[in-house]
């Protein structure tokens, strides 16, 4: 079986009035996600580049649901192709809500926003995405409460399946409690919730002995796969549309810029990979505007100008665009492999093969190192990670609780401990849009700009 009764349970057990038999376990766990505020927040969560710049680009909450159709889509095909394996199918619905929430405990401002959270909090536990999302899921939202405090803390927060919580475990490994002030990013989740991880795996390995080795369960896999997907193709989408990348400026690039992303590419896939490798998949991607090599010189010419018509193409003609990345989401889809354990099923292997790997890597890697790391998108990283930093700070200060929402402000006080309340602090500032962060910190810095009539 695929699926257990303890898959189903969860850590505080559901009511009568909640027991509906008609409605399965993860389909009631993919409505509570919806219908949470922390879902919502997401919306105003920048992926690329900033919402206000543009309707059309994705933010948060829409590569959220990006990746849990593709993941959804990933299961369906695996339940058609590998039913003879299967004792049961995989469910469709659990590896779209894990989608829907593996990146809800993003912070403001992405990954700078996330470095500048972890600072202020390596000597009390750290901060990182992947372990915020667990968090929010299993202690901060507000929909349930134990009757018994576990580990200290009476939120149960969605109250999820286990297997639905199982399912955004990427990184099986506690954060350490205390850090070196250089020390980059630590993947994982943190030190408080070890006991409801712990939890978590005795129900989905049904009481077996944990395997050597990281743990992720094949709904993880499918939704990790699903992200790197849409992360590969629809960060190009975005990005051509802005006219920060054409297939000219991409096909131009210079070697050392190919190098740098070539060394990526190689941490992710395991082996070496040159810069002519790595521009064999953009040349394959668009062979349909390279016109063929011509000695004529007025033959030439045509071809260049049906190659700058091609190039212009991609970021002025949406058709053009989404039939590209229809193409793309297919062609990744249907490199998913399926490896059934029969001793432990719910860690049943899932993955690319390799050269479909590679060919996701190089997109993601390239458009990663192109964009992210440019000046017009770096000047707003850096703004967010100030604004973050100096939220945190004017929060821990003297009287800084007084800056806060009442409920916060109460759990705030609950304890002395420093650990406690900046993690309180984490919390709150972790939960903030990038529109609440700048309007908050407007209030804090400007002079009279931001209303005192407007709630915090």
């Amino acid at each position: 079986m695929m699926y257990s009764e303890g898959d189903y349970e969860r850590p505080v057990p559901t009511t009568d009035i909640e027991n509906i038999n008609w409605r399965p376990h993860f389909t009631r766990d993919y409505g509570r996600i919806v219908h949470s505020a922390s879902f919502r927040r997401q919306q105003g969560k920048t992926q690329v580049f900033p919402g206000h710049e543009s309707d059309f680009f994705r933010n948060r909450l829409t590569h959220s649901l990006e990746v849990a159709q593709i993941a959804e889509g990933i299961a369906d095909r695996l339940n058609y192709f590998y039913s003879e394996n299967l004792p049961e199918p995989i469910s469709g619905r659990l590896c779209a809500a894990a989608g829907l929430v593996h990146d809800i405990g993003h912070p403001p401002f992405g990954h700078n926003g996330e470095r500048a959270l972890d600072a202020k909090m390596k000597q009390y536990g750290g901060f990182e995405g992947n372990a915020q999302t667990l968090r929010i899921l299993s202690r901060l939202d507000k929909k349930a409460l134990f009757d018994k405090p576990l580990a200290g803390d009476d939120r149960a927060g969605m109250n999820l399946c286990y297997r639905t919580l199982a399912a955004v475990l990427k990184y099986d490994r506690a954060i350490p409690k205390r850090r070196k002030n250089d020390s980059g990013l630590s993947k994982g989740y943190y030190a408080s919730e070890k006991p409801i991880v712990d939890t978590i795996k005795a129900k989905v390995l049904r009481g077996k002995p944990i395997p050597k080795g990281e743990i992720k369960t094949v709904e993880c896999a499918i939704m990790d796969i699903a992200d790197d997907i849409a992360y590969s193709v629809y960060d190009l989408e975005d990005s051509l549309k802005a006219g920060f990348l054409t297939p000219a400026i991409i096909l131009a690039a210079d070697d050392k810029h190919l190098q740098a992303v070539a060394k990526d590419v190689e941490k992710q896939v395991g082996r070496p990979v040159d810069g002519s490798e790595l521009m064999s998949v953009f040349v394959d991607l668009f062979k349909d505007i390279i016109p063929e090599k011509t000695d004529d010189q007025n033959g030439a010419i045509v071809n260049f100008a049906k190659a700058v018509q091609g190039s212009h193409a991609l970021s002025a003609d949406g058709y053009t665009r989404t039939k590209l990345s229809s193409q793309l989401v297919h062609e990744f889809i249907t490199g998913v492999v399926f490896e059934y354990d029969a001793d432990y099923p719910a860690l049943s292997k899932v993955y690319l093969k390799p050269e479909t790997r590679f060919k996701v890597e190089v997109l993601k890697q390239y458009t990663y190192k192109s964009i992210i790391y440019s000046p017009r998108v770096k000047l707003g990283e850096f703004r967010g990670t100030q604004l973050v930093t100096d939220i945190f700070e004017a929060l821990e200060g003297s009287k800084g609780e007084l800056l806060m929402p009442n409920d916060v402000r109460e759990r705030f006080q609950m304890s002395e401990n420093k650990g406690f309340r900046a993690r309180t602090i984490c919390d709150f500032v972790a939960g903030m849009t990038d529109r609440y962060a700048m309007e908050f910190w407007a209030r804090l810095r400007s002079d009279g700009a931001e209303s005192m009539f407007k709630d915090i």
